[in-house]
C-alpha cells in the first residue's frame, strides 16, 4: 500500500512539473518601467546637486489639525513665494516650517517681516538644503 501511494505521488509530481506557464504581459508595462527609470535618474542627479547643512527655519505652525497646517502652508506660498514651505507630520502634530537660512540673523529678519501675517513664527534649528555656492559665499 505504501509503495502504491509512493508511485502515484511520483507520477503526479512528474506530471505537475512537466506543465509550463505562459506569461502574457502588457507592452505598456515596458514603457512605464522605462519612464520610471528616467525619473529615478533625474531625481538622483538633482539629489546629488542638493546639499544639506545646519541652519535655521521658521516654525510657522505646530498643530494637530491638518487643515490648519495646510492653511499656514498656503499663506507662506501666497505671501512669501521665495520661501520653501515644509510640511511634516509627527503624530499627532503637523509642523509647517519655512525657509533655508544659514544664519540666525537672516531668519530673525524674515520673522519680523512675517509677523503681521503669521504672528506665531519662531526660529528653530534645522538641517537645511543649501546650494554649494551659498556655502562657499558664507565661509
Amino acid at each position: 500500500m505504501k509503495y502504491l501511494f509512493f508511485v502515484v505521488a511520483l507520477f503526479v509530481s512528474v506530471d505537475l512539473m512537466s506543465q509550463s506557464v505562459a506569461v502574457h504581459k502588457d507592452p505598456r508595462i515596458d514603457v512605464l518601467l522605462k519612464k520610471q527609470a528616467e525619473v529615478n535618474n533625474v531625481s538622483t542627479r538633482s539629489a546629488a546637486k542638493r546639499r544639506t547643512a545646519r541652519g535655521y527655519r521658521l516654525l510657522v505652525a505646530n498643530t494637530n489639525s491638518r487643515s490648519e497646517a495646510m492653511a499656514a502652508r498656503t499663506k507662506i506660498l501666497t505671501y512669501y513665494p521665495e520661501l520653501k514651505p515644509y510640511l511634516s507630520h509627527q503624530a499627532p502634530y503637523f509642523k509647517v516650517t519655512a525657509g533655508n537660512f544659514l544664519t540666525r540673523s537672516e531668519a530673525l529678519a524674515y520673522q519680523k517681516r512675517m509677523s503681521s501675517i503669521l504672528p506665531g513664527a519662531v526660529v528653530v534649528n534645522a538641517t537645511i538644503e543649501v546650494k554649494p555656492e551659498d556655502v562657499e559665499d558664507k565661509e
